[in-house]
């Protein structure tokens, strides 16, 4: 595969990323649709086993999300631009795990500065991550994860 497919197949994920935080916008099927062109088009093995996996992660992550009690989430575009990239950040600095932290993080980080006390913004995080937010953090965690095994693939596989 040359490196105008990979950055086209790079480009597809970014959008699938961000789609996920974007209401209406199908950003984990995005994401495997972006793994799924490239291990097509790819002749290693590690191709395919990069698809399985996202093929098994996304199952599971869907899986979650319906067992999650079902809540309307917050239409406050801002909230998710900190969350996301928040869990972005998370999951560089701290490699996996951070997400989860910078995705609260990112949350709170909006909700103190819209509300400007601590406790106050304390019970918005609760209260936004009742709303949905662990259905919104669940997809965008599959998504990184996905992303991550991909470029590992690309890079040293």
């Amino acid at each position: 595969m040359g490196a105008w497919d990979l950055l086209l197949v790079g480009l597809v994920l970014l959008l699938g990323l961000c789609g996920v935080l974007l209401p209406g916008v199908p950003g984990s099927w995005l994401v495997w649709a972006a793994v799924l062109w490239w291990a097509l088009e790819e002749p290693r093995p590690v191709a395919w086993w990069v698809l399985v996996g996202a093929t098994v992660v996304l199952f599971l992550s869907q899986v979650v999300r319906w067992a999650l009690p079902p809540r309307r989430l917050r239409s406050d575009g801002r909230l998710w631009a900190y969350a996301g990239w928040g869990s972005f950040l998370g999951f560089v600095l701290l490699p996996v795990l951070g997400a989860v932290a910078g995705f609260l993080a990112g949350v709170y980080l909006c909700e103190r500065l819209r509300l400007g006390r601590r406790r106050e913004a304390a019970a918005a995080t609760r209260t936004a991550m009742r709303s949905g937010g662990w259905s919104l953090l669940t997809e965008l965690f599959t998504c990184q994860l996905i992303t991550a095994a991909w470029l590992g693939a690309v890079f040293w596989g």
